[in-house]
């Protein structure tokens, strides 16, 4: 896992406009999901201060116009189909049920209600079934309040490969997102056979609510659509039961999440400070065996404004050569008028991850491949500093107003490219700072590999 140094170094953030689990900073939360199983690997916009063009990069063939953007009139969404300010009153939309006869294919017992709401601040996560014991000890740490046993994993859901939680929605829920949390149908949706996915996949793959979709581990099954809901953990898309998880083929218990705050925390002063969370990390991998690791789920939080802050120094040994950065900005810039397709990472078709990822990579950079862990690659950079190359972050997901969902490369002058959403092209557009603007970094290679690594 990262060092405590390289952790501390990742997006810090502050949501806009009010909290979503709790009225404290929520976390930007990524965790290790990739495991083998059988035959699958289961595993109002406010312009940058300044325009500074690192050595190297302005000889680029850009696709940059000439002239800044003028000043937008109105904040308008980074993804039209999500649609508005997904902080507007810090309050989250009610996640999409589907009806109940389109959601059930088997008919389980009656869902737990809600018995308050947790921190999820560390993941264990193995190739095979973690012991009870291994359960039990993990628990009884001093600084450890909640320790819950899930099924993590990447499975193909309609061809692409997905992170999905298995889970009890009963003993689960909790540690989930505000607005899926409190939803009592979805997880008796899920406890029935049913798959949640998160509002950015069921929105942006057009999936039908109700209807279903493919998942292929062990077995290939269709699941039923039962909500579109975003669980709040980095990367995860989808949540199914853990009778459904296990029935794909993926291990029994093969993860636990663990929470190191107190439950229902109601001021900043409870959270669990990340330097705690790291601390407990380490003690945690000391009782694990072989092959099993264990990730902090946190970075903390900065402000966003455009004046705030100090750009990173060369002492904190990040950023990339100017090398990289014309070959990664070239690369990006070249895709421009490509199709947006939900999962995909080029060459011909993208999301927006995925134009990251693979434009990053024609300048030897390994990155992660879902924005919330492509946040976690290099220090913050407040707005008055960026330069081409950095990656902007935003909050687009109504259901989890405090979740990273969206990202684009800053390209210099007051201008971004991205991925969009289905029914628009790769486009460079007027770089947008408004409310549903996360934060910005700056990649360093040596941190980004070993997020990929960790995700690998």
């Amino acid at each position: 896992m990262p060092s405590p140094t390289d952790t501390r170094r990742g997006l810090r953030r502050i949501i806009g406009g009010g909290p979503e689990r709790v009225p404290v900073p929520r976390r930007l939360v990524s965790a290790v999901l990739s495991v083998l199983v059988a035959m699958v690997a289961i595993a109002a916009v406010v312009l940058a201060a300044t325009s500074s063009t690192p050595a190297g990069v302005s000889g680029r063939n850009t696709a940059i116009p000439s002239s800044r953007p003028a000043a937008a009139k109105s904040s308008e969404p980074v993804v039209p189909l999500l649609g508005g300010n997904a902080n507007d009153g810090g309050k989250p939309m009610a996640v999409p049920i589907a009806s109940a006869s389109a959601a059930a294919s088997i008919k389980s017992a009656r869902v737990a209600p809600l018995r308050g709401l947790r921190q999820p601040d560390l993941l264990v996560v193995a190739p095979f079934s973690l012991s009870g014991q291994i359960l039990a000890t993990v628990a009884r740490l001093p600084a450890v309040t909640g320790a819950e046993p899930i099924e993590a994993a990447k499975i193909k859901i309609n061809g692409v490969y997905t992170a999905v939680l298995g889970v009890n929605p009963s003993t689960f829920r909790g540690y989930a997102a505000r607005a899926m949390a409190t939803s009592g149908a979805l997880w008796q949706g899920v406890a029935n056979g049913g798959v949640a996915v998160s509002y950015t996949m069921g929105t942006l793959d057009r999936l039908s609510l109700g209807g279903t979709v493919t998942a292929a581990g062990r077995t290939q099954q269709r699941l039923p659509v039962v909500a579109f809901g975003t669980v709040g953990i980095g990367g995860v898309d989808a949540v199914v039961s853990d009778a459904t998880a296990r029935s794909l083929g993926v291990p029994a218990a093969n993860a636990i999440i663990i929470s190191a705050s107190p439950a229902d925390v109601t001021s900043p002063a409870d959270v669990t400070s990340l330097a705690d969370v790291t601390s407990l990390a380490a003690r945690i991998a000391k009782i694990l065996p072989s092959g099993a690791g264990v990730e902090p789920l946190v970075t903390l939080a900065a402000g966003t404004s455009a004046g705030a802050g100090a750009a990173p120094s060369e002492a904190d040994g990040a950023g990339m050569t100017a090398a990289q950065l014309t070959t990664a900005l070239s690369a990006a810039e070249s895709r421009k008028g490509l199709p947006y397709v939900w999962g995909a990472a080029g060459p011909t078709s993208f999301d927006c991850s995925g134009l990251v990822q693979w434009s990053f990579a024609k300048a030897g950079v390994s990155m992660p491949r879902v924005a919330a862990d492509q946040a976690r690659t290099g220090p913050a950079v407040p707005v008055s500093q960026l330069k081409p190359g950095d990656l902007l972050f935003y909050h687009t997901d109504p259901t989890d107003p405090g979740y990273i969902s969206h990202v684009a490369i800053y390209l210099g002058n007051g201008w971004m490219i991205q991925a969009p959403q289905p029914g628009l092209s790769v486009q460079v557009v007027p770089a947008d700072f408004g409310s549903q603007f996360a934060g910005a970094i700056r990649v360093d290679p040596r941190l980004a590999a070993e997020v990929a690594a960790g995700l690998a």
